[in-house]
């Protein structure tokens, strides 16, 4: 089991940019508008990846002005 797991709650999402600025390496703009995450898979409507490193995902978390970016480490909500 992966130590962090970053979870985009993409229905919550405006597509303002911020998380593909902090961190382009996780995080793109998809077709819609909407953040997509790198390399995530699908749980219900989020979007979720499983890492072993936090990276820049906490600056993505920390700018977004809608919340919709959490991090769990070691499986409790950090952000």
């Amino acid at each position: 089991m992966a130590k962090y797991k970053i979870v985009l709650d993409r229905p919550e999402c405006i597509g303002c940019g911020n998380c593909e600025s902090n961190c382009p390496d996780y995080w793109e703009m998809a077709d819609d508008g909407l953040s997509h995450l790198k390399g995530s898979q699908p749980e219900g409507k989020n979007e979720v990846l499983e890492n072993e490193t936090i990276a820049c995902n906490q600056d993505a978390a920390e700018s977004c002005p809608v919340n919709c970016i959490h991090i769990y480490e070691d499986g409790r909500k950090t952000i």
